[in-house]
């Protein structure tokens, strides 16, 4: 009797590999789990990296690396440090493809924080106040009102948030999720903490940083 092993194709195994960065071994589990469905193998790799991530997260990330991206005719520069646990593995393929994809994405998206946690009470304040009014205007009652300025804030986050964003080179891949397959796959927490980006003619060039850090720097 045939087993499931035994129907997992190796190419199937390499075109996972090659598309999530994940280890052999854990593709061929996932393709074994999601009886050979490419779409939902990937799913589970990705609900893997993210536990992982989680059960990683609270792990001190004193290392890591700055990197560099300039777009085509020099008009957007992008300067950013993600940290990880050791050395060894800021110095990896795979970090250092995080690195610059990631500095790539701030560059085409222009996100103005990382977290959720780093937006400004008065920026909160103000998007909601106008998501509200907005709302109001419709004749909604209010807790209808409520709701629908929930759902504006969940897409305003994505916009703004770092993390939120989908990946330009894959949107249905946010950026939290991007990094979390790395922390499966390396085995060490990692962490966006800091980047600029800078715009020829434009004065009004972002820098974000985690406000943890912002706080520290104040003491």
């Amino acid at each position: 009797m045939s087993t499931v092993t035994e129907k997992i194709d190796a190419k199937l195994v390499k075109q996972l590999r090659d598309s999530s960065g994940a280890p052999m071994g854990d593709c061929l589990k996932a393709l074994q789990e999601a009886k050979g469905d490419m779409e939902e193998a990937f799913v589970v790799l990705r609900k893997r990296g993210m536990a992982s991530a989680a059960k990683k997260a609270s792990r001190s990330t004193n290392e890591g690396a700055v990197g560099t991206y300039i777009h085509a005719g020099g008009k957007i520069g992008v300067l950013l440090e993600i940290n990880c646990e050791s050395d060894f593995v800021a110095r990896t393929e795979d970090f250092q493809e995080l690195l610059k994809d990631i500095a790539m994405h701030i560059a085409a998206t222009d996100p103005r924080y990382i977290r959720r946690e780093d937006v400004t009470s008065a920026d909160l304040e103000r998007e909601k106040e106008v998501y509200r009014a907005q709302a109001a205007a419709t004749g909604k009652p209010a807790p209808v009102v409520e709701k629908i300025v929930e759902g504006k804030m969940s897409k305003f986050y994505e916009e703004v948030c770092l993390l939120e964003q989908p990946f330009i080179k894959e949107q249905s891949v946010a950026i939290k999720d991007l990094i979390a397959t790395k922390v499966g796959k390396l085995g060490e927490n990692i962490s966006v903490s800091r980047f600029a980006r800078f715009k020829v003619g434009d004065p009004n060039w972002t820098v974000a940083q985690v406000k943890a850090s912002e706080e520290a720097a104040a003491e």
